[in-house]
């Protein structure tokens, strides 16, 4: 039985861009539609229901944050992929990218091979999400995190952690390679609600990799933290 193609939406106001992803895209097997600007491709996501969207930041008429911030407002992309594909370098463009609800985001220019690695990944990483949504544990590398018993294994290690160090290492490493601005990991693991130092989240960091290793947690400077292995 043949799978069913994973469904991609291009969202960018350059032509030449559009037509030369699409085509490497669809030549991978990917099923695609393409939208031109920020309005457009908030339509075209409304009725095609892609699997993964790639959404340009500086677009016409609405661009890609704002297209970013209605689609998460909209439970039924709470599964959608978006990543954001822009020319724009600046940290504060990066993290309103990821504030919104971005998963990732991708700098121009990109080599057409680069970006289907970069989408097979992604696709990867939230299928495997999906899978341990109905587990009991994570299996990640050479880690187990138990979330019934909220204990970390590494072998025959038992690694005993605190339950905020917990609930955040849960947070990355239930998403590998996802970059987690500091404001998404306050919201989540402290809640919105709650004040607390703008040291907090570096200190529980720092105590993860004292207990864990160096390796796992990446800081992204001048945005947040990702999980790799």
């Amino acid at each position: 039985m043949t799978a069913t193609p994973a469904k991609i939406l291009l969202v960018d106001d350059e032509p030449d861009i559009l037509e030369i992803l699409e085509f490497n895209l669809q030549k991978e097997g990917f099923e695609v539609a393409t939208a031109g600007n920020g309005e457009e491709g908030l339509a075209v996501a409304r009725e095609f229901q892609p699997d993964l969207i790639v959404l340009d930041i500086m677009m016409p008429v609405m661009d890609g944050v704002e297209v970013c911030r209605q689609l998460r407002a909209d439970s039924k992309f709470d599964n959608t992929i978006i990543t954001f594909l822009t020319a724009r370098e600046e940290d504060y463009s990066q993290i309103a990218a990821l504030d919104t609800g971005g998963d990732d985001y991708i700098t121009k220019p990109i080599r057409p091979r680069v970006l289907i690695s970069r989408v097979k990944a992604l696709l990867r990483r939230n299928a495997r999400q999906e899978e341990e949504e109905d587990t009991k544990s994570i299996l990640i590398g050479d880690l187990e995190i138990d979330l019934e018993q909220i204990v970390v294994r590494r072998g025959e290690e038992r690694i005993e952690l605190a339950k905020k160090e917990f609930d955040l290492l849960t947070l990355l490493a239930g998403k590998p390679g996802k970059v987690f601005s500091r404001e998404e990991i306050f919201n989540k693991v402290w809640g919105s609600d709650v004040i607390v130092g703008n040291r907090t989240i570096d200190v529980h960091i720092r105590k993860l990799r004292e207990k864990l290793g160096d390796h796992y947690i990446k800081t992204i400077k001048g945005i947040g933290y990702k999980f790799e292995f």
